[in-house]
């Protein structure tokens, strides 16, 4: 039971962190200004972890891969720390490193996933509730290059934009397979 404790404590200190870093990533990939109250949050909580990265890694065509190395690098420790915790059999320190690298590439492809799920889905209350909202446009920017090929696809019904939910279902189908993978595979890598 403490040990289930502890797994959870360090999920959620690991999520919230690469989350932050994933929105980050995705704030310098759209060309979203930080100018503002939630882009100096993500920037003051991140800094620690990007700014090393800076100096070795480039910006390459809009990907900022110093935000994204280090939240790979917090969910490959976080999968590696379960595996020691959960007393799961691996054969060498090598074997658990590698496990640990895979399936932490696999759950930061997830939490991006869910990032883009929730961003969606907040997007699309927040159209319906207050559309004025002063996160909106930030919202309005990060969610419309996902949604326009749906959108020129799909057109409105009776007013009504259904691109969200085609995205969100295509979005639940990949995280479905993603779950899989990561279950399948954990045994098979640790070992």
């Amino acid at each position: 039971m403490l040990i289930g404790a502890v797994v959870l404590v360090l999920q959620m200190i690991a999520g919230f962190f690469t989350m932050l870093l994933l929105v980050r990533a995705f704030m310098r990939y759209m060309r979203i200004s930080f100018i503002g109250q939630f882009g100096q949050f993500v920037l003051v909580t991140t800094s620690w972890a990007v700014r090393p990265f800076q100096r070795l890694l480039p910006i390459v065509a809009a990907i900022d891969f110093a935000s994204l190395v280090p939240a790979w690098l917090i969910q490959s420790a976080l999968a590696i720390s379960i595996a020691l915790l959960s007393n799961l059999p691996f054969g060498s320190p090598l074997a658990l490193l590698a496990g640990g690298c895979i399936v932490g590439a696999l759950e930061l492809l997830s939490s991006a996933l869910m990032l883009v799920m929730g961003v969606v889905i907040l997007g699309a209350v927040l159209s319906w509730v207050n559309p004025y909202a002063p996160i909106t446009p930030m919202l309005n920017q990060l969610t419309r290059p996902l949604l326009r090929p749906f959108q020129r696809i799909l057109p409105p019904v009776s007013g009504i934009d259904l691109s969200p939910l085609v995205l969100l279902l295509i979005i639940q189908v990949v995280l479905f397979v993603l779950q899989r993978l990561s279950a399948e595979f954990r045994p098979i890598l640790f070992s």
